[in-house]
């Protein structure tokens, strides 16, 4: 899948993040937070990784970063292709509780081509982040 109908809106990320399968298996989800979009992915026991912690999958932590980027970039952009990923890193700080954990994305840099994304994702308190990521994107 290369394009998506336009990204104009919150109501459009949402309908984006339905039409791509590994986001809707997730349960990512959005909303409107001071004119820019807050992703956030609800508790769901499908995505845990440790059963005896119990922790959030590092995986699903990833994807969840990933998908989130894209999707900001797309509504940042307002563009119909999908930027594809040039490289991920992502620094796990603390474990995921087993609960909502929410994703703030940053455009760090922006040019015709290329976009640097930062990811921060938390549960509880923003200053005290689970993950974080940065990436690169080819613009489509």
């Amino acid at each position: 899948m290369s394009t998506l109908h336009p990204v104009h809106t919150i109501e459009d990320l949402a309908c984006a993040i339905a039409a791509i399968p590994y986001a809707s298996l997730l349960g990512m989800q959005v909303r409107d937070e001071a004119g820019q979009p807050m992703f956030f992915l609800p508790y769901a026991e499908h995505n845990i990784g440790n059963t005896l912690l119990p922790a959030l999958h590092g995986g699903v932590i990833g994807g969840f970063l990933e998908n989130a980027a894209v999707l900001h970039l797309m509504w940042a952009r307002e563009a119909e292709g999908i930027p594809r990923v040039i490289d991920f890193s992502i620094d796990y700080l603390r474990s995921g509780k087993p609960q909502d954990l929410f994703c703030r994305c940053d455009i760090v840099r922006q040019g015709k081509r290329i976009a640097n994304v930062l990811m921060t994702a938390w549960q509880d308190d923003a200053a005290r982040p689970v993950a974080q990521a940065r990436a690169h994107f080819l613009l489509a």
